[in-house]
């Protein structure tokens, strides 16, 4: 039996929010900088909400928060 796989797309989200708050935005902010809506910045970073985000997504987002992409990928 294999140990439980890590969801990948939960840790980025888990970083998003993570990232978002010490970069002192909301998520409404975080939307309008990036050009997403609030609402998929809200489902992205929503625990229960099943992810679905491309590579280009996650690439935006860091830029914005001012952060290196692979500082979304830690645990």
């Amino acid at each position: 039996m294999q140990p439980k796989e890590k969801d990948v797309y939960l840790t980025i989200a888990k970083n998003i929010k993570k990232y978002r708050i010490i970069s002192g935005l909301t998520q409404k902010e975080l939307a309008k900088k990036s050009g997403y809506s609030y609402g998929y910045i809200r489902r992205i970073e929503a625990p229960k909400c099943i992810k679905n985000f491309s590579i280009q997504t996650i690439y935006n987002i860091a830029k914005i928060l001012n952060i290196d992409v692979e500082q979304l990928f830690k645990e």
